[in-house]
């Protein structure tokens, strides 16, 4: 694997896996989502299985999906495909996160996730949030998105595979210019919100859109 420099906060290591194996432990997965802040679209959770040594030439340029450009994350995402990473991708719709809550959907997100893995990982470093009544062992680290390699994976994993939902429900709901902030609360989405109104994939528990009643 390519030498990294230690002194930058925002490059992921391998650290928590390697001690994680030393101690005996197999199939160690990373875990994260994305989506969780946006007002439109499902919340997407990824679960990636690095190998234990992943000396790939793709690995030097991971990091967390948000501080990549869209091109990278993809190029980072088909590399991942390519070399048959294993991967598990889990989705909730907006309108069961306006039944259970964002973070309820998020933790349904990952479960989703680890049960499309060929057979469960042997532990799970997840970005944050805690899973409960799960028989896997876990570690939440906060900003695990940025420190830890597996869990930056399963970020541009997450990321990329909800960015092209987004596109494709651009296509169903035009006029949100969805393509483009991807659901997200931007000036251009607010815009679009007060002209048009809520559609069908918008979270309407979410401000500001709980002050919006008409669907198209």
């Amino acid at each position: 694997m390519s030498v990294r420099k230690k002194t930058d906060p925002n490059i992921p290591h391998l650290r928590e896996e390697q001690a994680l194996y030393s101690l005996g432990y197999r199939r160690i997965a990373g875990l994260d989502e994305a989506g969780r802040g946006a007002l439109a679209g499902p919340v997407v959770a990824a679960v990636v299985v690095l190998p234990p040594e992943p000396d790939f030439p793709w690995v030097p340029m991971v990091r967390d999906s948000k501080l990549l450009q869209e091109k990278v994350r993809r190029h980072v995402f088909e590399c991942m495909i390519e070399c048959r990473i294993e991967m598990g991708i889990g989705v909730v719709e907006p309108d069961v996160i306006d039944t259970i809550n964002i973070l309820n959907a998020t933790r349904r997100a990952m479960k989703l996730a680890l049960a499309a893995l060929a057979e469960p990982p042997g532990y799970l470093l997840i970005d944050a949030v805690r899973l409960r009544n799960i028989p896997v062992p876990q570690k939440a680290i906060i900003r695990g998105d940025r420190m830890v390699l597996s869990i930056a994976c399963a970020s541009v994993a997450a990321k990329v595979t909800r960015d092209r939902i987004m596109l494709e429900l651009d296509e169903r709901y035009p006029g949100y210019e969805l393509g483009r902030h991807k659901g997200y609360g931007t000036r251009e989405h607010l815009k679009c919100l007060r002209r048009l109104g809520a559609s069908r994939i918008h979270r309407m528990t979410y401000s500001p859109l709980r002050d919006l009643t008409r669907l198209i």
